[in-house]
């Protein structure tokens, strides 16, 4: 398998891996900006504009888009997040020509018809109900606010309802000119696919495109904080974070494998704790998740209201005893876990189309599985216990939902974490 990158005069990075084997292909556009890019009036504006992205362009309706790459058995699909928006098509091999130029088309080309404005606006507005409706859902968007607190970082990539209803094609198009550069955009393609090909079809579709770049995102500043509700609800929802680490932290792959020891698998401290032992909860899972500038670093669970009390007094001192000790071999099986999750992504066309981009996007560079890999295995038990150490003295956020009366209170529940 062969990696092949070329930069376009305007700043267009195409990255590509041959993988001759493969009788099909993935290929995407991934763009720079998503939802910390917005101001408060926007807030939602990102994940608009994708959805507006496959409803017509200047030579096609929404309904051929989704005609012509289904129509050869192919899968279209986007989606935004804080820091990135990716447009992307699962296709066959022959089938890249076509799959490449309905992407351009719709990132070019997109006319955003006002009817067809309004009626994606009903969609997005029942998607923001369902997420709503979603509480170990929604308590995350609760969870980042409270660690963002009025900033761009801790507002939801969906927005809100009253927000939505202000988008208009001017709110679009002025978002989409401000912040679809070249030079923030990368076409990745992943499969059985010829690179030179595709840089001649890229170039000659996004040539054209500028290249400046001059929009930026505020700094983040994480804060934590505190954010309740009490619903009456079957189970109590209840996440406790800490800031997290960036991409380019020297710790970021320490902090992975530490979050995995503690609840990244049914192997993990906290699942054989709280559920395997105590039976205090049917999901409990910890999560590392950076930007650019920073992170989280979270542990949700979700349990009986009963159990809020005892299930925090437990995180607490499974957190407490990781950062005094790691035994090796939880650790070693940590790190197997890690690396083994990455080689079989390299496997998939779609995981390694994404991760070429997203790594583009973060680092400039493809970062060589090898590399990767000689990362996780100098993670030692001594990284462990000084990154959890680093990370659980921090400031605490905490977000629940649901029956959650047994919370004990923001400054209790710091110390015992502090402690």
């Amino acid at each position: 398998m062969t990696v092949e990158t070329t930069t376009l005069d305007n700043g267009l990075r195409i990255v590509t891996e041959h993988m001759p084997h493969l009788e099909t292909a993935s290929l995407g556009v991934w763009i720079d900006v998503g939802a910390r890019f917005e101001d408060p009036a926007s807030n939602g504006v990102s994940h608009f504009l994708e959805h507006m992205a496959f409803k017509g362009t200047k030579t096609r309706n929404a309904r051929q888009i989704v005609e012509t790459v289904e129509g050869v058995g192919g899968h279209l699909n986007a989606y935004t997040s804080r820091e990135q928006t990716a447009y992307f098509a699962q296709i066959l091999k022959h089938d890249v020509p076509m799959a490449l130029d309905i992407l351009s088309d719709i990132l070019l080309n997109s006319v955003f018809d006002q009817s067809e404005i309004e009626r994606e606006r009903t969609v997005i507005l029942q998607e923001i109900g369902q997420a709503l409706d979603t509480p170990d859902d929604i308590v995350f968007d609760h969870l980042q606010q409270a660690a963002f607190p009025d900033q761009p970082l801790g507002r939801p990539v969906l927005g809100t309802s009253d927000l939505v209803l202000t988008f208009d094609r001017q709110t679009l198009r002025g978002y989409m000119g401000d912040h679809y550069r070249a030079s923030r955009m990368v076409v990745s393609a992943a499969g059985n696919l010829d690179h030179k090909a595709i840089v001649e079809q890229a170039t000659e579709a996004f040539s054209a495109l500028p290249g400046a770049n001059n929009s930026k995102c505020p700094p983040a500043q994480y804060c934590g904080g505190d954010h309740r509700e009490i619903k009456a609800l079957e189970q109590a929802h209840v996440l406790i974070a800490f800031e997290g680490l960036s991409y380019d932290d020297p710790d970021y792959y320490a902090l992975h494998v530490a979050s995995t020891v503690f609840g990244g698998g049914m192997s993990s401290r906290l699942f054989q704790e709280v559920r395997e032992k105590l039976g205090l909860a049917y999901s409990i899972y910890c999560y590392a998740s950076s930007y650019q500038d920073s992170g989280l670093f979270g542990i949700y669970a979700g349990t009986a209201a009963e159990s809020v009390h005892q299930l925090t007094t437990v995180v607490a001192d499974e957190a407490a005893k990781l950062c005094e000790r790691a035994e090796e071999d939880e650790v070693a099986r940590a790190r197997a876990q890690l690396k083994a999750g990455l080689l079989m992504s390299l496997e998939s066309s779609a995981s390694r189309c994404e991760q070429m981009a997203k790594q583009t996007l973060i680092y400039d560079r493809i970062v060589p599985a090898e590399e990767l890999i000689e990362s996780i295995d100098a993670v030692d038990r001594t990284a462990v216990q000084r990154v959890m150490g680093r990370i659980i003295r921090g400031n605490l956020t905490v977000a629940a939902l649901g029956p959650t009366e047994q919370l004990e209170n923001y400054d209790r529940l710091s110390a015992r974490f502090s402690s």
